[in-house]
């Protein structure tokens, strides 16, 4: 693996992600936003936050096997939630957690959480951008 999530002492060990990423792996693999379309475009779960966050981390795994990846390859994820409030952590978190059991990993690379207007259409309520690292 060309991966490994650390919690360094001395930083906040956070459960839902890990502070630190060393990637070891030769190929850098950059992964497009993914909103919570289905292969035929469709959206998933309009209005529904925990079912859009699941969607997108399964685009995103769909992605990383389309060239020889999976989840463990993550480096780093960004995630643009539209209206985003503290409230929605739950719900966010939800969706990561459905996510993870369908996959059978546990997604915790360092990330970022970014709160936004709106997306490019507006019953997409999060989007998930991430980088890896191949052997």
């Amino acid at each position: 693996m060309a991966v490994t999530l650390v919690n360094p002492d001395g930083l906040p060990q956070v459960e839902a992600y890990r502070q630190v990423s060393v990637a070891t792996g030769t190929k850098l693999v950059f992964i497009a936003g993914q909103v919570a379309w289905d292969a035929d475009g469709r959206t998933v779960g309009v209005g529904d936050l925990a079912a859009q966050v699941e969607q997108c981390y399964l685009n995103v795994a769909t992605a990383l096997a389309g060239v020889g990846g999976s989840f463990d390859d993550v480096v780093k994820l960004t995630v643009y939630v539209a209206d985003w409030t503290p409230d929605k952590m739950t719900l966010f978190g939800e969706g990561v957690a459905r996510a993870a059991a369908k996959l059978g990993v546990t997604p915790v690379p360092p990330g970022s959480l970014i709160g936004v207007a709106a997306l490019d259409v507006p019953d997409h309520l999060v989007e998930v951008e991430a980088t890896a690292v191949l052997d």
